[in-house]
């Protein structure tokens, strides 16, 4: 078992995964009360480290080698959680989180299997497929840090906005991401919904070769995007049912990543040709307006 000062350095290892990853995240995450924000970092960094073996894998790295890896990820993380505790560098900090907060080992195995979706699947039929993957990679998130956020109402009954929080995220990334998925062979957009609109992967592509959004697909893209402001309206309805030292940290994330929805569209959905983003000026404006009502919530509890 690692002593304190090892597992210090594996909480810092977390944080840092999540800082250099999540930038709305990390900094959303500040708003906590201190003592709370290590799990959260652990949990996300993790997140990161495992979609980054699916991702970003040294060149020439195949797809059995991905899955190898994940497989062995998998087994030292869930040896952990059994015993309670794990020697890794960086698992010390999920496995102690995990077990502080008590969470379901299910969850990281979903989590884990969507990871290894990214490996075989390329598209979704439709959004009963997507809706399995989305699951794994994104509304698991929402359910694992919903323990350490807290709650003032019955953890059941939060837990549906935790996910759909999760997906709302996982969904904006879908709209903002399409040419970077392109890349990697990828679309996760349901397959008939861009039908309905004459869309499919092959128009798609030309788009991604042009720099052009042709009108079909900027209709296609303004339907996700509708679907995924209906998804953050449902989340934002669980905020209030969070201890109130966490509301300004969900808040904050909530409103930074929806507004990546609002550049999309004010560009016009010219998604194939940069990656929208909230700019370091209004990210600062938004956390500086919530630090106040968290230092107001601390003092308060």
């Amino acid at each position: 078992m690692l002593d304190g000062t090892e597992l210090d350095a594996a909480y810092l290892r977390c944080e840092r995964l999540h800082a250099r990853h999540g930038r709305t995240y990390y900094l959303a995450t500040k708003l906590l009360p201190r003592a709370r924000r290590p799990a959260v970092h652990a949990l996300y960094g993790f997140a990161r480290w495992a979609d980054d073996i699916v991702d970003t894998p040294p060149p020439g790295t195949t797809p059995d080698e991905i899955a190898a890896r994940l497989t062995e990820l998998g087994g030292v993380l869930h040896a952990g959680l059994r015993r309670g505790h794990s020697d890794h560098p960086v698992l010390a900090a999920v496995v102690d989180t995990a077990s502080r907060y008590d969470l379901d080992p299910v969850l990281f195995k979903d989590f884990l299997a969507a990871m290894r979706m990214d490996l075989t699947v390329t598209d979704y039929p439709d959004r009963a497929a997507l809706d399995v993957y989305v699951h794994g990679s994104a509304e698991v998130i929402g359910l694992q840090v919903l323990p350490v956020l807290g709650t003032v109402a019955p953890p059941a009954e939060v837990a549906p906005y935790a996910a759909a929080l999760g997906k709302a995220f996982q969904l904006t990334n879908f709209v903002r991401d399409v040419a970077e998925d392109l890349d990697r062979g990828r679309v996760y957009l349901p397959a008939d919904e861009l039908a309905a609109f004459g869309v499919d992967e092959d128009l798609l592509g030309w788009c991604r070769r042009t720099g052009r959004t042709e009108p079909r697909v900027r209709a296609a893209l303004a339907d996700q995007h509708a679907i995924t402001r209906a998804v953050y309206d449902f989340a934002r309805q669980g905020v209030e049912l969070l201890r109130p030292v966490s509301r300004p940290c969900v808040a904050t994330a909530l409103v930074l990543y929806s507004e990546i929805l609002d550049r999309i569209e004010d560009s016009g959905f010219a998604v194939f040709t940069h990656r929208a983003r909230v700019g370091r000026a209004r990210r600062a404006r938004v956390a500086a307006g919530a630090v106040a009502r968290a230092l107001w919530a601390r003092r308060a509890s």
